[in-house]
């Protein structure tokens, strides 16, 4: 049953990217612009947790909370000083300055801490179950209960909630839902400090799951939650999980059937792919932009 192993072990990793890549489709989703700089928040999270459980002794909860926390709030930050003068620039304007703030990220962490990679201390015990002849970690069912749990939390919000219609208000028309009285800067503000605390909290589980951090983390995991968001349909919710879902499962496969070095670059693969033969992603519409 080592199947069953390998896909609960695919499904943690794609959980991860699942809620990195809910950052990308939601910014997306409301003002048309692939935040870059995303990825860093996640590795922002990444710290912030090593520092709550390492040097307060906090628990992985509480240094969750912190890091969520945290990173809503240098999210609305980077939205506020960077972003929000450039709503009717250019896309290609916007794209620069979101590679821009993520170069300023990862090199003002090098500046103030070093480049020197940190281990995660081990909060979380690990106790191995039998399933069906497979051996299956604590550890990997908790980030798994943790990632879904936070998923369904922000599903409940986006179509339940006062803000969560705004949002979606916002991602329809933004003129229209202006002029219905709908606060447009603050429903931006409010999208970035949810996308950022889901990558807060992505940056907390990798680092308990992998143990290794260091200030340059994000860029990998960055860009393939970009292609899990892709891959979904970008600016649409459901589609970032499904995609992260099914990139950390593919992922898994081909490391176990030998090619562990091929790992990353099939993430690639499969955006060239999905470029080709379905750029709309797998929840998308195919539409046409009036010009």
């Amino acid at each position: 049953m080592e199947w069953l192993q390998q896909l609960i072990n695919g499904i943690s990793l794609g959980s991860i990217y699942a809620l990195i890549a809910l950052g990308y489709t939601m910014v997306y989703g409301i003002i048309k612009l692939i935040n870059f700089a995303h990825g860093d928040v996640f590795m922002i999270g990444a710290f912030i947790g090593f520092y709550a459980i390492a040097g307060w002794g906090l628990g992985f909860f509480p240094a969750l909370l912190i890091a969520m926390t945290a990173c809503a709030i240098f999210g609305v930050l980077i939205e506020r000083i960077a972003y929000k003068r450039l709503r009717n620039a250019t896309r290609i304007a916007a794209l620069i300055t979101a590679i821009g703030v993520s170069l300023l990220i990862e090199y003002g962490v090098i500046y103030i801490r070093g480049a020197q990679p940190e281990a995660y201390p081990n909060v979380l015990a690990n106790k191995s179950f039998n399933v069906f002849g497979a051996q299956i970690s604590s550890q990997s069912l908790l980030i798994l209960s943790v990632s879904i749990i936070l998923m369904l939390i922000l599903q409940f919000i986006v179509h339940k909630t006062k803000i969560g219609k705004a949002m979606r208000a916002v991602s329809h028309d933004m003129d229209a839902a202006r002029l219905m009285g709908i606060n447009v800067n603050n429903t931006i503000s409010a999208t970035f400090a949810i996308g950022s605390a889901m990558a807060g909290a992505a940056g907390v589980i990798f680092g308990v799951y992998y143990t290794k951090i260091e200030p340059l983390m994000g860029i990998i995991p960055g860009l393939k939650a970009f292609v899990a968001a892709v891959l979904g349909g970008i600016g649409i919710i459901p589609g970032a999980m499904v995609g992260g879902l099914v990139l950390g499962i593919v992922e898994t496969v081909v490391s176990a059937f030998g090619f562990s070095l091929w790992r990353d670059a099939a993430a690639f693969i499969i955006l060239i792919l999905i470029l080709l033969f379905r750029p709309s992603g797998i929840f998308g519409k195919n539409a046409r932009e009036k010009v």
